[in-house]
């Protein structure tokens, strides 16, 4: 969760918060970097959220713009990761959706890192959209609602989850100092592990990164136990 984008900009004094996201967009590349270095498989970044789409058109406008040319320069051909966007893309405008799935589509196939960015994303609206393609598929197939009570678990929802086919998270890093998930990854991280780190995203270091993976290694997973 690269959060605090917005805050840093202000810390130091800058102007405009879409300096902030620039430095938190130049950010992610590296971090997949360190990622790499250390055998991560999939990644998820959290870059925007359904709740974000209401902010102030002024602010949003740049934002996307700095998302879509994000995206674009993690699917150039000497990246060696593959795209997955995650999220609601019917809610964003049709030319930041067309620029996020074009470049998802360059990716297939690449022989690294699963990397799904987040956009448009909200952990009660996957939830609510998996259980819309649920009952789409099953009403295709002839299913009653009755049938689909009798059957229904918690793979089938699980099954039609925007990371359907992927592990859950092992690990939740937030920056910025806030504690608590807002709406990230709400089914997948049932049973995952979380670190928060007080430093602002654009401000993240491969140090803090490292002290999280060794916090995580620390940790003794009980899977609600």
């Amino acid at each position: 969760m690269a959060d605090g984008n917005r805050r840093w900009a202000r810390s130091i004094g800058l102007g405009d918060v879409n300096d902030g996201h620039r430095r938190g967009a130049d950010k992610i590349g590296q971090f997949l970097g360190w990622c790499d270095e250390v055998g991560v498989e999939v990644v998820t970044l959290w870059l925007l959220s359904t709740d974000n789409l209401g902010r102030d058109q002024g602010e949003l406008r740049p934002l996307l713009r700095i998302i879509e040319e994000l995206v674009d320069d993690l699917a150039q051909p000497h990246r060696n990761w593959q795209l997955r966007m995650v999220g609601a893309l019917d809610l964003l405008p049709q030319e930041t959706a067309a620029v996020l799935k074009s470049a998802a589509e360059r990716t297939v196939g690449r022989p690294g890192a699963n990397v799904n960015i987040a956009v448009g994303y909200g952990g009660r609206r996957e939830i609510a959209d998996a259980v819309r393609a649920l009952l789409s598929d099953q009403a295709s197939r002839g299913t009653t609602i009755e049938e689909l009570a009798e059957l229904l678990d918690v793979d089938h929802i699980a099954e039609h989850l925007y990371t359907k086919g992927q592990p859950d998270p092992d690990l939740v890093i937030r920056t910025s100092g806030e504690q608590r998930l807002s709406g990230f990854l709400l089914w997948q991280s049932a049973h995952s592990e979380f670190y928060f780190c007080d430093a602002y995203w654009p401000e993240f270091r491969r140090v803090d990164f490292l002290r999280a993976l060794r916090a995580y290694a620390a940790r003794h997973r009980r899977y609600g136990g």
